[in-house]
Order: structure tokens, then sequence, then C-alpha cells
């Protein structure tokens, strides 16, 4: 019942991931709101990255972040990066629909240049935080990034302020 629930909400909120990424203009990606912020291209790349997490999440004991491979797309065109997302997605897809319950609870670390860097916590506690909430997260920030740059924001959780405009 847990794995059944996790995947209700990922695929609606992969939707929402989605619609977002398709509302990012190619004129939006070099936009930087900040000298410590990452351009739209880096933002939006990081974001569909996520999603290729979930298999070593979802099967894994231990994310080791120095044998990772990265999913790498010349992010100078949005295509590019929501092609990388749809890769990513149906693969965390996959993961999730062959987990069972009972992994949620087996503890979960993550390593990298031979040190522990997140602590060994139960499965269900890195996918609430690591994954789901991490892509939230970065989303709130991307839908900033294109109200900065004059875009539209898509509709992800009822109407919003641009509809009031119409």
């Amino acid at each position: 019942m847990l794995v059944k629930s996790l995947l209700g909400e990922f695929l609606h909120e992969a939707e929402n991931t989605r619609k977002l990424l398709n509302a990012i203009p190619n004129s939006a990606l070099d936009f930087i709101p900040s000298a410590h912020s990452w351009t739209t291209a880096q933002l939006a790349s990081h974001i569909a990255e996520i999603y290729d997490w979930y298999p070593g999440t979802f099967h894994g004991n231990e994310f080791n972040m120095d044998t990772y491979k990265r999913d790498e797309v010349d992010i100078s065109d949005i295509e590019n990066i929501i092609g990388k997302f749809e890769r990513a997605f149906n693969r965390a897809k996959e993961s999730i629909e062959s987990a069972t319950d009972k992994s949620m609870f087996e503890d979960w670390k993550m390593t990298a240049g031979g040190k522990t860097v997140l602590q060994p916590m139960p499965r269900i506690q890195v996918i609430r935080g690591f994954l789901m909430n991490h892509i939230y997260h970065h989303r709130g920030e991307m839908i900033v990034y294109l109200r900065s740059t004059g875009n539209k924001v898509p509709s992800m959780y009822g109407p919003i302020y641009e509809d009031s405009l119409r």
C-alpha cells in the first residue's frame, strides 16, 4: 500500500514537473537571478536529473556519487532537458513499480569520496526528502525564474495568478 501511494503521488507530481519544464522557453535558459544561483538551464537540468536518482534509491542500500553516471545533455536547448527528464521519468517509474512496501523500511545511505554524506536512514525517509521534496523545492525556484523573466507559469494545483489576468 505504501509503494502504491508513492507511485500515485509520483505520477501526479511528475506531470506537474513536465508542465513546468515545457513552460521554459529557450530564451530564458541563460537567466541567472544572482551570482550564487544556477542558470535556468542548470536548474531545469538538475530537476530532470533528480528523477534519475530514483532507481538507486529504491533498489540500492547505498548511493555512491562517485560511481553515479549522469545523463549529460546540451542544456542550451530546453528540448534536450525535457528529453533527459522523460528518460529519467521512465526509469524512476519502473523503479517504484518494482519496489516493495517492506523495502521502504531498510536503511539507505549516500557516499562520496569514500565518506558517508547522508547517514543511514529508512528508505522511505530518503524518498520523501531526498527525492520528492527535493524536486518540489526546485520547482518552486523555477517558478520564480519563469516569473522573473516575464514567462507564464503553468497551473499545477488549481488557479494561479496568471489565470486572473485573462
